[in-house]
C-alpha cells in the first residue's frame, strides 16, 4: 500500500474517500469486536472469573485514564485539518510534535496518580480476593507505566485522522488487536498469573505506538522532515480540548449513569432488563459514529477552503446516517418483543420491550445529532457543546429520577429517548447558526422527521406478529422506493448499482 500520497485538498474532503474511510472504520471496528468475543471466553476459561474481573478492571482503568489526553487528540486533528485545508502543512510538524509532547507528559502525571493510588484500590476500595491481591496490584503498576504511551497514542491516530488515512488506521489495528489479545493468550499456557499476562499486554501497547508513530511519518513529509515544537498554538489546544475534555466527561456520565440509578432506585434485576436491550439498541451507534469521524477532520479542512462543501458534508452525513438506521428503527419498533420473546423468553419480553422501542428512538435522534455536534467542534466551538451538555445532565437526572421513581424502567427509557430528542435539536440549532448554509436541509429535515414520528407510533402499537412482519416488510419496501427515487442523486444510485450490478453478473458501463 502506497502511504505517502502527497496532500491534495480535495482528496481530503471527496464523498468517495469519506465513503470509504467509513466503511474502513466499520469493517475495523467489527473485525476488533470479533476478536474480542473470540479471545475472551479463553481468558476466562484460564484464569478464572476473579482474574478475568481484574483484568476488565485493567481495561476500565485505562480507557478512565484516557481522559488525561486533555481532549489534545480531537484539537490534533481538527488544527491539523485546517492547515491542510489552508495548504499550510508547513505548520503541522509543531502541532503534532507539540500535541504529542503535552499527551506524553499529561500520561506521565497519570500514571503517578495510578501507581499512587494503587494500594489503596486493591486492598481498600475494590473487593479483591486476598490470594491475588498482590497480582492486582502488579498489574495496576503495570497498567501505570503504559498510559503515557497510551494517552499520546490517540494523537497518533489523530494525524492519521486529519489526512484521511482511516484505511491505515483500520488496516493495521487488526493486527494490532490481534497481537493485543493473542498475545498474552499465548502466556496463559505457562503461567495462570495475572503479571506476565498484563505484561504482554502493556507490550502491546508500546508495539501499536511504534506502529503508528511509523504510519504518520510515512503519511506526512513534513512531520518527519520537521521535528519541532516552535510555534504550536499551545494556548489554543489547550483551549479546545479543555472543552472537549468536559464533554468526554459529561457525555459519558448521561449515557452511564442510568444502569447505575436503576440499580439504586430499583433493584438489580431491573438493571438486566434494562441494560440487555440497552447493550442490543446501541450497536446502532457503530454506524454514526464511524460517519461522524471520517467527518470531523473533513469538516476541519472544508470550513477552511469552501462553506458550501462543508454544507454538503454535513447534508450527505445526516442523510446516510439517517437512511441506514430509519429500517433498523422500523424493525426494531415493530418485532422487537418478538426478538426478545425469541432471544430471551417472554418474561423478559413483557418487562423490556417498551425500552428497546425507548431507546431505539432516543439513539435514532443521538445518532443523528452526532453530525451537527462534530461540525461544531470543527467551527472551533466546542464550548457550546460542552455548556449544552452541562445543562442538560442536572435536567436530566432530575427528570430521570421522577421519571424511574414513578414507571420504573420504562420512565427510565422515556428519560432518556427525551433528554436523546432535546439535544439533538439543540444540537441541529447550534449547527445552523454556525453553518447556515445547512439551514435549507435542515428545514427538510424536519419535515421528514415530522413524517416518520407517526410511522414510529403505528410501528409499537401492532400487536399482532403477523400483522407487524407485513407492515416492517411494506414500509421498508416503500422507503426503500422513495429513497430511490427522491432522496438519491444521480451519482449515489451509480455508486449503489456497480456491485449490485457486478453481483448479478451484468456488466455496468459508465457514461
Amino acid at each position: 500500500m502506497k502511504l505517502v500520497e502527497g496532500v491534495n485538498r480535495n482528496r481530503l474532503t471527496s464523498g468517495r474517500v469519506l465513503a470509504r474511510n467509513t466503511l474502513w472504520t466499520i469493517g475495523g471496528n467489527i473485525a476488533s469486536i470479533a476478536i474480542a468475543l473470540f479471545s475472551v471466553p479463553i481468558i476466562l476459561r484460564y484464569l478464572g472469573t476473579d482474574r478475568f474481573g481484574v483484568i476488565s478492571l485493567v481495561w476500565i482503568v485505562e480507557g478512565q485514564f484516557s481522559l488525561f489526553d486533555l481532549g489534545l487528540s480531537q484539537a490534533l486533528t481538527k488544527l491539523v485539518a485546517e492547515k491542510l485545508g489552508a495548504s499550510k502543512e508547513q505548520d503541522v510538524p509543531a502541532i503534532f510534535w507539540g500535541s504529542l509532547l503535552i499527551m506524553a507528559m499529561s500520561g506521565l502525571i497519570g500514571a503517578v496518580i495510578l501507581r499512587a493510588i494503587s494500594h489503596w484500590l486493591v486492598y481498600s476500595a475494590l473487593k479483591v480476593p486476598a490470594a491475588i491481591q498482590v497480582e492486582t496490584l502488579t498489574s495496576f503498576h503495570l497498567v501505570a507505566i503504559s498510559l503515557p504511551v497510551v494517552i499520546s497514542s490517540a494523537g497518533l491516530r489523530g494525524l492519521l485522522a486529519a489526512y484521511q488515512r482511516f484505511d491505515l488506521l483500520s488496516l493495521y489495528r487488526v493486527p494490532v488487536s490481534l497481537f493485543s489479545y493473542l498475545a498474552p493468550l499465548a502466556v496463559l499456557p505457562f503461567s495462570k498469573k495475572l503479571g506476565p499476562f498484563i505484561l504482554v499486554l502493556v507490550l502491546s501497547r508500546f508495539l501499536a505506538w511504534i506502529v503508528h508513530l511509523v504510519l504518520c511519518l510515512s503519511v506526512s513529509p513534513a512531520v518527519r522532515h520537521s521535528v519541532t515544537i516552535q510555534g504550536a498554538p499551545f494556548r489554543y489546544m489547550l483551549r479546545f480540548g479543555g472543552w472537549m475534555t468536559v464533554t468526554n466527561i459529561v457525555g459519558p456520565i448521561m449515557v452511564n449513569v442510568d444502569r447505575i440509578l436503576i440499580g439504586a432506585l430499583i433493584s438489580m434485576s431491573a438493571v438486566a432488563y434494562y441494560a440487555t436491550p440497552y447493550e442490543a439498541a446501541t450497536k446502532m451507534w457503530i454506524i454514526p459514529t464511524a460517519i461522524s469521524g471520517v467527518l470531523f477532520p473533513a469538516f476541519s479542512t472544508a470550513l477552511a477552503q469552501d462553506r458550501e462543501r462543508a454544507a454538503l458534508l454535513f447534508e450527505r452525513g445526516v442523510k446516510y446516517i439517517f437512511l441506514s438506521l430509519f429500517p433498523i428503527v422500523i424493525t426494531a419498533l415493530a418485532l422487537g418483543h418478538s426478538v426478545l420473546h425469541l432471544w430471551l423468553g417472554e418474561t423478559f419480553a413483557l418487562k423490556s420491550t417498551t425500552v428497546l422501542q425507548l431507546l431505539v428512538v432516543g439513539i435514532f435522534a443521538n445518532s443523528l445529532a452526532q453530525v451537527p455536534f462534530w461540525q461544531i467542534q470543527a467551527a472551533n466551538r466546542p464550548d457550546l457543546a460542552a455548556k449544552v451538555h452541562l445543562t442538560e445532565l442536572s435536567f436530566y437526572l432530575l427528570l430521570f429520577y421522577g421519571l424511574t421513581r414513578s414507571y420504573g424502567i420504562q420512565g427510565a427509557g422515556l428519560a432518556w429517548m427525551v433528554r436523546a430528542i432535546v439535544d439533538a435539536i439543540v444540537m441541529f440549532w447550534l449547527s445552523s447558526r454556525l453553518l447556515p448554509e445547512s439551514i435549507p436541509f435542515t428545514q427538510r429535515l424536519v419535515k421528514v422527521a415530522l413524517f416518520a414520528a407517526p410511522l414510529f407510533l403505528i410501528s409499537v402499537s401492532i400487536r399482532n406478529q403477523a400483522l407487524a412482519v407485513v407492515f416492517v416488510a411494506v414500509a421498508c419496501a416503500v422507503f426503500l422506493i422513495v429513497t430511490w427515487s427522491k432522496y438519491l442523486t444521480p451519482k449515489e444510485r451509480e455508486v449503489v448499482q456497480k456491485p449490485l450490478l457486478f453481483l448479478s453478473g451484468v456488466q455496468f458501463r459508465t457514461r
